[in-house]
């Protein structure tokens, strides 16, 4: 199984497929996917936008990021088809990440599920993230 990795420009992917991706890796649980246009706002307003797509194009993983390319890179969404996790694919979006920004540190807020895996690869946990919803 292989795949490829490119930068798009968020407004640029065809949002129902964007959509398969979330609701087939499981984050879709966690996110607005019902509402079409929030969601869309979020791939577009993403200034770094990373997909995985197959040898046959499919899409199979998008990461969705806030950078300022010097410090940091937010990972707002890192998600990959359920059938495709374990395979490198998500590791891949983030050394893509790494490459877009070398000198910024990357964080994020790991789903639940996903706590065990960021470590595996390198991440160390903070414990002082705080989140403020509206």
């Amino acid at each position: 199984m292989s795949w490829k990795i490119d930068r798009v420009e968020g407004s640029a992917l065809d949002l129902d497929e964007v959509l398969g991706v979330y609701h087939a890796s499981g984050l879709g649980e966690r996110r607005p996917v019902a509402d079409r246009e929030r969601l869309s706002a979020m791939v577009e307003n993403a200034n770094l936008v990373l997909v995985a797509r197959d040898d046959d194009g499919a899409l199979i993983g998008i990461l969705r990021a806030v950078s300022d390319f010097s410090y940091v890179t937010y990972v707002s969404d890192i998600a990959v088809v359920r059938d495709r996790q374990r395979s490198g694919a998500g590791r891949a979006l983030i050394d893509a990440a790494r490459d877009a920004a070398p000198a910024a540190k990357l964080v994020l807020l790991s789903a639940p599920a996903a706590v065990g895996y960021y470590p595996h690869i390198g991440f160390t946990r903070h414990e002082s993230a705080w989140v403020l919803n509206p």
